[in-house]
């Protein structure tokens, strides 16, 4: 996802696309381990993504406390 397009998110649905992200990031490792990941490069995506959610997150915080 872009950050232009999480800027918009709600918290609520940020910390709900941060639990999925992290599902999947957990799916994606489990699939790595038993050889049957397909693209390796999404467990770079997601973990990217994680971030990105995070960063965004803590902006929100701090323009919160700010005003």
């Amino acid at each position: 996802m872009k950050p232009k397009e999480l800027r918009r998110l709600s918290v609520v649905e940020l910390q709900d696309k941060l639990r999925e992200l992290r599902e999947e990031l957990f799916n994606l490792r489990f699939q790595k381990s038993i050889h049957q990941l397909e693209n390796p490069m999404r467990i770079r995506q997601v973990k990217r993504d994680i971030a990105r959610i995070l960063t965004i997150m803590r902006e929100k915080e701090l323009q919160g406390k700010t005003s």
